[in-house]
C-alpha cells in the first residue's frame, strides 16, 4: 500500500516539475521578447514581382470559401505575375460555389485554376503537394478558408526573402470575430500570445519556430529541399517546419503583419482544432524530436527551446494528471504520511502561475489592451477553459505516443460574428459525445476536492480544484448547449423543408 503511494508521489512530483520548467523556458521567451529590437518594415520596390503562387486549400467550406477567393483575387500585385489555386477536395456543394466563382474572376484577368483531385490522400498536406507539383511560383502563400488576407500582404512579406536562405515568412492572426462570445474571446486570448510572446520571442533569439499552416510565405526551394509535404503527422505545418529548419533554412516572423480570419465558435469545432494541433504535435515530437537532439551545430539552448516546442502538447498530459491525483494526494497528507516534502514542493505551481500571468499579460498590453481592466478575469477564465479541455487534448497526445492514426479531420468555419445567431449549421454537430459527460462527471469530482477542503481544514489546493471544477463543468456544459443549439436549428431547418414540400 505505502508502496504505491510513493510511487504515485514521485509520478505526482514529476509532472509538477515538467511544468515548472515549461513555465521557466515560457519566461525566457517573454524576456527575449520584451528585449527584442523592433522589426524594420521594408519597402517594396517595382522591379521585385517574383512569381508567387496562391494555394488555398478548401474542403466543405460553403459558408467561406467565396469571400476566400474574393480575397485572393484582390491582391496589390500584377495579375501576371502570380497564380491562384484552389485545391479543392470538397464533396458538398462548395465545388459548384468554387466554380461559379472561380468563372466570375478569371474575366478579371487573375490566373485562377479549380485544382480537383478526386480523393483525400494525404489530406492538407496531400492537396498542398499536389498543387505543388505544377506551381509556376517562384513563392508559394498558403491561406486556409477563413483567412481574409489583405490585398498588400504579399507586397509587405516578399522583402523579407531579400536573405537567399530564408525559407518562410509567417505573419500574425487576427481574429474576425473575436467579440462572437466568450468562448472566442479566450481563443483569442490564447492565440494573441502564441503570436506575440511565443513567435516573437522564439524569433527574437534565433529559434526554431513554426510555419502556423496559414498566413505565411514558403520559398518553393525549402519545401522541396526539406522534403516536400508529408502526411506523417496530422500537423504537416510543424513537420515540414522542423525539417526545413534542421536543413539550415531560416524562419522570419512578421508580428506586425495581421491575417484575419475566424476563430471556432462552438465547441465541437473547437475540439477538432485542439485534437488535430495538440495529437499533430505530439505525432511531429516523436517523429522528429530524436534528430534535433542529434543535430551537430545546435546550442544547447536551441536544443532545449526545441524540446519544449515540440514537446508543449505534454503540458495536457501533466495538467490533467496532476488535477486527478491532486484529490488522492491531499487524502494521503491527512490520512497517511503527513506533511511530506512532495506537497510543499507542490507550491513551486505558483511560480508557474505568475509566469503565466506575466506571459498572458505581456500579449494582453501588445494587443492594445492595456487599458481594459478585465485581463484577469479573462486570464482566470482562460487558465480554467484550458484546464477543461486537458483530458480532451490529453487522450490525442497518448494517441499519437501509442501510434494510432487517425483522419485529418477540419475545423468547420460558420462565417460567424458578432450579434450573429450562427444560424449556418450544415457543418455543425448535433451529437453529444461520450467525452462531454466524462468531462461532467470530472467537475463533480473536483467539485468534492472543494469539499475536502473544508473536511481536512486545507485549503491549499482549493482555488486550483475551484478552477477545475469550473474549467471541466464550462467545457461540458458548452458541448451540451451548442449540440441542442444544433439540434434544434436541424429540426427547424427540416420543418422549413417539409412546408416548402408541401407548398
Amino acid at each position: 500500500m505505502m508502496y504505491a503511494v510513493y510511487l504515485s508521489m514521485v509520478v505526482y512530483g514529476g509532472m509538477l516539475l515538467f511544468i515548472l520548467l515549461y513555465s521557466i523556458v515560457q519566461f525566457t521567451l517573454l524576456r527575449a521578447y520584451i528585449k527584442r529590437k523592433q522589426p524594420v518594415e521594408r519597402e517594396y520596390h517595382d522591379v521585385m514581382y517574383p512569381m508567387v503562387t496562391i494555394q488555398l486549400p478548401v474542403y466543405n467550406e460553403r459558408y467561406v470559401v467565396e469571400r476566400l477567393l474574393d480575397a485572393a483575387a484582390s491582391f496589390d500585385y500584377p495579375v501576371d505575375r502570380f497564380e491562384v489555386q484552389v485545391l479543392d477536395d470538397s464533396t458538398d456543394d462548395t465545388v459548384q460555389l468554387v466554380k461559379a466563382r472561380i468563372d466570375a474572376l478569371k474575366h478579371t484577368g487573375v490566373h485562377i485554376s479549380h485544382v480537383r483531385r478526386g480523393n483525400r490522400d494525404g489530406f492538407k498536406a496531400g492537396a498542398l503537394a499536389y498543387g505543388l507539383a505544377s506551381a509556376k511560383g517562384e513563392f508559394i502563400a498558403i491561406f486556409d478558408a477563413d483567412f481574409i488576407p489583405d490585398p498588400d500582404f504579399l507586397k509587405r512579406t516578399l522583402p523579407h526573402f531579400s536573405d537567399p536562405r530564408t525559407g518562410v515568412v509567417q505573419c500574425r492572426w487576427g481574429h474576425v470575430n473575436r467579440e462572437y462570445s466568450m468562448l472566442t474571446r479566450l481563443q483569442a486570448f490564447g492565440l494573441d500570445a502564441h503570436f506575440t510572446v511565443e513567435q516573437g520571442g522564439r524569433n527574437a533569439k534565433g529559434y526554431f519556430i513554426n510555419f502556423n499552416g496559414t498566413a505565411g510565405v514558403w520559398r518553393k526551394s525549402c519545401i522541396e529541399d526539406a522534403g516536400g509535404w508529408r502526411a506523417d503527422t496530422l500537423t504537416e505545418d510543424l513537420d515540414l517546419s522542423y525539417r526545413a529548419q534542421l536543413k539550415g533554412w531560416k524562419f522570419n516572423y512578421l508580428e506586425d503583419v495581421v491575417c484575419p480570419a475566424e476563430l471556432p465558435g462552438t465547441m465541437d469545432a473547437l475540439r477538432s482544432q485542439q485534437f488535430r494541433w495538440t495529437k499533430g504535435a505530439a505525432e511531429t515530437a516523436r517523429l522528429l524530436l530524436p534528430q534535433v537532439i542529434r543535430k551537430k551545430g545546435l546550442s544547447r539552448a536551441h536544443r532545449l527551446h526545441a524540446f519544449f516546442h515540440l514537446m508543449n502538447s505534454f503540458v495536457f498530459v501533466c495538467i490533467l494528471g496532476t488535477a486527478l491525483m491532486s484529490i488522492p494526494m491531499l487524502t494521503f497528507k491527512h490520512t497517511l504520511i503527513g506533511d511530506h516534502w512532495v506537497f510543499r514542493f507542490a507550491g513551486v505551481f505558483l511560480l508557474s502561475f505568475v509566469v503565466l500571468l506575466a506571459f498572458y499579460y505581456a500579449a494582453w498590453h501588445r494587443s492594445g489592451k492595456a487599458k481594459n481592466r478585465s485581463f484577469l478575469p479573462q486570464f482566470i477564465m482562460f487558465l480554467s477553459l484550458s484546464m477543461g479541455m486537458s483530458l480532451h487534448n490529453a487522450l490525442a497526445v497518448i494517441e499519437a505516443w501509442l501510434g494510432r492514426k487517425t483522419p485529418f479531420v477540419r475545423t468547420p468555419k460558420l462565417n460567424i460574428g458578432k450579434g450573429d445567431s450562427g444560424g449556418n449549421i450544415l457543418y455543425r454537430s448535433a451529437r453529444v459525445s461520450w467525452l462531454t459527460w466524462v468531462e461532467l462527471l470530472f467537475a463533480v469530482y473536483f467539485a468534492w476536492g472543494c469539499h475536502l477542503a473544508w473536511v481536512y481544514g486545507d485549503f491549499g489546493l482549493f482555488p486550483y480544484h475551484v478552477l477545475l471544477c469550473a474549467g471541466f463543468g464550462s467545457v461540458s456544459m458548452y458541448g451540451i448547449s451548442h449540440a441542442l443549439i444544433a439540434r434544434r436549428k436541424w429540426m427547424h431547418a427540416d420543418e422549413q423543408v417539409q412546408i416548402t414540400a408541401r407548398s
